[in-house]
């Protein structure tokens, strides 16, 4: 707070002791006319009534016992807004004859009325400064945001970028069951990279059934198979996904990821599934990912859609892209 802030402070603190003091002679009376209409608590209007001084036995006087209130209203966070009220109402202060002193009264109402047009101003500056800090710091929460937004691409950039040179160099492997193996590791890995919680494959049911992996998007679960051998050519190669999903909660649906595709039948018959629970990807969607064609939420939401909207179990990257 700036100097002339702290001393115009002092002297409305001032000010409106001097009202409660001055105004009114009868103390109930003040704390009616006065304290409660310029927001004083109920207990501290208990408190001026009827307090005494610990070290007298008497009863506070209104100057003491005002002294007090606003102490306590300081250690609450009230005083200022309490003493603006009391300095306006002793600004348009008509009821002179309830004070003992008449001539101070006015003389106090007439302060008040000087002190009011300061703590205007005073009020209008504090708006515009507090008007001033929350652009700043929307400025800077926006920048921020901003920063954390370029970094999240810059790693999705790097890391795609990298899990793309390890794709292509395991499409020229040929070891099937490294690459299938390489393959459950990759999704995960994509996964990660994009800020999607998966969970690496465990087992469930008294260890009876093994799940290969599964990760939460939007409110659901998605188990997922991953295949990197021939192209699918029969509906049944996709019982385990299928039966697993069956043994799943209402919030689970299934990917199925081929990198050799699949034969039409295939999604006809998927099509045909009642359930309609499980969308495909393959090796095309993949890698149109890996070299951020297209991004994997956006892919994940696309084929979702297109399951839930038109039953079409497989909408392709380059449909996504357009």
């Amino acid at each position: 707070m700036s100097e002339t802030g702290h001393f115009i402070d002092v002297d409305a603190r001032r000010l409106a002791l001097e009202a409660i003091a001055t105004l009114v002679h009868i103390k109930r009376i003040a704390a009616e006319r006065l304290l409660t209409p310029s927001g004083v608590p109920a207990d501290l209007v208990r408190r001026f009534l009827s307090e005494h001084d610990p070290s007298t036995g008497q009863k506070r006087s209104k100057r003491e016992a005002g002294t007090v209130i606003l102490e306590v209203l300081s250690e609450r966070g009230l005083e200022e807004d309490v003493i603006r009220q009391i300095i306006e109402r002793a600004a348009n202060w008509e009821d002179f004859h309830l004070a003992q002193d008449e001539y101070r009264a006015r003389s106090v109402s007439q302060k008040a009325r000087e002190m009011v047009g300061v703590l205007h101003d005073l009020a209008a500056r504090e708006r515009i400064e507090a008007e001033r800090r929350r652009e700043e710091a929307d400025r800077a929460q926006a920048q921020a945001s901003e920063a954390r937004i370029r970094e999240r691409k810059e790693l999705i950039r790097r890391e795609s970028e990298l899990l793309l040179a390890q794709f292509d160099q395991a499409v020229l492997s040929g070891e099937p069951q490294k690459r299938g193996y390489f393959l459950e590791n990759l999704l995960g890995r994509i996964l990660d990279v994009y800020g999607i919680p998966a969970k690496k494959a465990f087992r469930r049911n008294g260890g009876g059934e093994q799940i290969d992996g599964a990760f939460e998007f939007e409110g659901w679960y998605i188990i997922a198979e991953c295949r990197w051998r021939e192209a699918l050519t029969d509906i049944r190669q996709l019982d385990g996904l299928a039966g697993q999903l069956g043994r799943s909660g209402r919030q689970t649906m299934g990917l199925f990821l081929s990198i050799n595709g699949w034969s039409t039948n295939v999604v006809d018959l998927l099509k045909q599934n009642p359930s309609k629970n499980i969308i495909l990807m393959d090796a095309i969607d993949l890698r149109a990912v890996l070299a951020i064609h297209v991004g994997l939420v956006s892919l994940i939401k696309a084929k979702l859609s297109a399951l839930n909207l038109y039953a079409e179990p497989y909408k392709s990257a380059s449909a996504i892209i357009g």
